[in-house]
């Protein structure tokens, strides 16, 4: 959160109404973001995955499908995102069977007027969604958890880190 009193939503206008942040006179620069979800379930739960046991079929490469296809629709389903020449998407997992997690990480980049930030974030929460999806038939206690922003760089803010205060375990 801000403490600038003066920063206003991007996405309304000077009379309040919504509307499109117009990106014309904005300088191409490359924009690279990083977004991280978690999925906890049960241990059993990831030694099938890991095992390649669920019947579905690899869980892991469809999640990473699913969040590189999820991450050049974002226009299609954040409705006020601008459609962007993505030129790098990439989703990486972290299994951890002993505590019964599955790390996402999905990195999107551009060269283009505006972030990708939000690009980021919808592939590692469909990944974690797909993931959700594959496995719900064996396990009722999969909970999606922890999705943010990690790292956004390019454009007049430069580079911005976020690291979240850990989370009770």
């Amino acid at each position: 959160m801000t403490s600038d009193s003066n920063t206003q939503l991007t996405h309304l206008d000077e009379s309040g109404n919504i509307h499109m942040v117009d990106v014309t006179d904005r300088p191409e620069t490359v924009r690279e973001a990083i977004a991280r979800a978690r999925v906890r379930m049960a241990v059993q739960t990831v030694r099938l995955i890991e095992t390649n046991q669920v019947a579905k079929g690899s869980v892991l490469e469809v999640a990473k499908i699913a969040g590189i296809m999820a991450a050049k629709q974002t226009p299609q389903i954040i409705p006020l995102c601008h459609p962007l020449p993505m030129t790098h998407i990439d989703i990486r997992f972290s299994v951890d069977s002993e505590r019964g997690l599955i790390e996402i990480e999905g990195r999107t980049r551009t060269n283009y007027k505006t972030g990708v930030d939000v690009e980021a974030l919808t592939a590692v929460t469909v990944a974690a969604l797909t993931i959700y999806d594959m496995c719900k038939g064996v396990d009722t206690t999969i909970t999606l958890e922890q999705a943010y922003v990690a790292l956004k760089s390019g454009g007049k803010s430069g580079t911005v880190e976020f690291h979240p205060a850990a989370s009770a375990e």
